[in-house]
């Protein structure tokens, strides 16, 4: 059949969404039938006048719901919608969010994956954990530990956490903590609390896609400001919040995440100097402040005498275990109190016994001993990364040089599409994340990250050495076309 969408550039929705709504009603209706081959993306894209990516999203939307299948050398294919007569779900599950990241693929034990932000199972301390464990489970509050809990989070976690804040010169008289199931759930009780329907909030750009996401699930716009080699640019943020009037700053302030990048001293004092003039709240996530493997630390924005504006997000997923799901709040007590009410409606509480392991294991000095054993295995595996990088990707690419966290950003040389080469990558048994799962308002197609952080530095190499191969063979392909082809006449 003649494919012939009315795509309308000037609408708010996307015209990879407008695209996908087009093939679903196509494909709901019966006039795409089951097994019916969809057009390549490179031949759709020309065909209409787009940019292969928004192709490529369209059907990755399509997939992810089921009513497309991809098929490695064929092509994309009709899956078929529910049967006559049954309740559509498609219809009610409607999104309005971005294309959510597809699952780390390839798997399997000689799979390489830098598609994830995540620490090496090899590094898990199991005897120290089985003998937490066992401590908690042999106290005499072990079945007061077992009933339900408070929403805020296990006490003494929380003192404890609140002490170590006050050492740290991160907590004011009027601040006070609250534990949630890992930072996703403290950005997801921000918004549920402090955000309506259409306010705009400020972003790095790019930007962890978990966040993105969940904002626009929420119904926020989302403002992206540029992140640079020193982190977000501050006066691209002034004039944002000059222009945008957000209700919300979000930062990472050490190794953001995709970039890896760590906003300096004066940066951090100019942030919220920027904040404060704006009269809006600064959320700084700190997850990778204890990841800091080389260079000096840098205390977070909360320690400033003025930090009472700012919300800090913390957590032990990245330096521990991110299967235990613990996190926590430090902001003032107001604050806490309503979030302490949200989560209370989302989950109760976060799970006790997580809590207390995770105590125990932090005071009896094995959290300590694990930190230093991460931190050395974390520089190894991040000169590896940077090694492999400079030895096997194409000459004209760029990378950031974090001093720690679990990432680094790649911008390949023009014209290759991070995208487009994912698939080879896949076929090869290596995995990335392409840039377009971070951008919010700016989007380079060359542009990738690497999550090093859970390989060893054999697989790095290895990795590295794949990805090389392929995105130089396709440069080299891709020029030669280019010079083969006749310039065009003048006249």
């Amino acid at each position: 059949m003649v494919l012939q969408p009315h795509l309308d550039t000037a609408s708010d929705v996307p015209l990879y969404r407008q695209l996908y709504g087009y093939f679903s009603a196509l494909i709901h209706s019966g006039r795409l039938a089951k097994g019916e081959r969809l057009p390549a993306t490179r031949e759709l894209a020309g065909s209409l006048g787009l940019n292969r990516t928004t192709i490529s999203a369209a059907y990755e939307l399509l997939e992810s719901e089921g009513l497309i299948t991809g098929q490695v050398g064929r092509g994309s294919f009709v899956a078929g919608a529910a049967a006559r007569g049954m309740f559509d779900w498609d219809e009610q599950l409607k999104s309005s969010a971005g294309v959510i990241p597809p699952a780390a693929a390839p798997s399997g034990p000689d799979a390489i994956t830098f598609a994830t932000s995540r620490p090496s199972e090899h590094l898990f301390p199991l005897a120290a954990l089985r003998a937490s464990c066992e401590e908690v489970m042999a106290g005499p509050d072990f079945a007061h530990i077992l009933q339900l809990g408070s929403p805020s989070g296990y006490e003494p976690l929380r003192r404890y956490l609140l002490d170590a804040a006050r050492a740290e010169q991160l907590a004011g008289p009027e601040d006070d903590v609250i534990i949630t199931n890992g930072c996703q759930q403290s950005l997801d009780l921000l918004g549920r609390v402090l955000l309506h329907p259409g306010d705009k909030v400020v972003v790095e750009d790019p930007v962890y896609p978990g966040l993105k996401t969940l904002f626009q699930e929420a119904g926020a716009q989302l403002i992206g400001v540029p992140v640079g080699p020193a982190g977000m640019d501050i006066a691209a943020l002034e004039g944002a919040l000059a222009r945008e009037r957000p209700r919300m700053i979000i930062v990472t302030s050490n190794f953001q995440n995709p970039t890896g990048a760590t906003l300096p001293t004066a940066s951090r004092a100019a942030l919220l100097r920027a904040a404060q003039a704006a009269g809006v709240p600064l959320v700084e996530n700190d997850i990778y402040g204890d990841l800091r493997y080389r260079g000096e630390h840098l205390a977070p924005i909360k320690s400033s005498s003025d930090g009472g504006h700012v919300v800090l997000l913390r957590s032990f997923s990245k330096i521990t275990f991110p299967g235990l799901r613990v996190g926590w709040v430090l902001a003032p007590r107001a604050l806490i109190a309503r979030l302490a009410q949200s989560k209370q409606l989302a989950d109760l509480h976060t799970d006790q016994l997580s809590q207390a392991v995770l105590l125990r294991f932090a005071e009896s000095g094995r959290l300590a001993a694990h930190r230093t054993r991460v931190l050395k295995a974390g520089a190894e595996r991040l000169a590896a990364v940077l090694a492999a990088c400079e030895r096997y990707l194409p000459p004209g690419s760029h990378i950031t040089r974090p001093q720690g966290g679990m990432n680094l950003w790649v911008r390949l040389p023009e014209p290759l599409d991070a995208g487009e080469l994912l698939a080879r990558a896949h076929r090869e048994n290596v995995s990335y994340l392409p840039g377009k799962y971070f951008a919010v308002s700016h989007w380079e197609p060359g542009s990738l990250r690497l999550s090093f952080a859970g390989l060893t530095p054999e697989e790095i190499r290895h990795g590295l050495a794949t990805l090389g191969t392929i995105f130089s063979s396709e440069l080299e392909r891709t020029r030669a076309r280019y010079a083969a082809e006749p310039a065009p006449a003048m006249v």
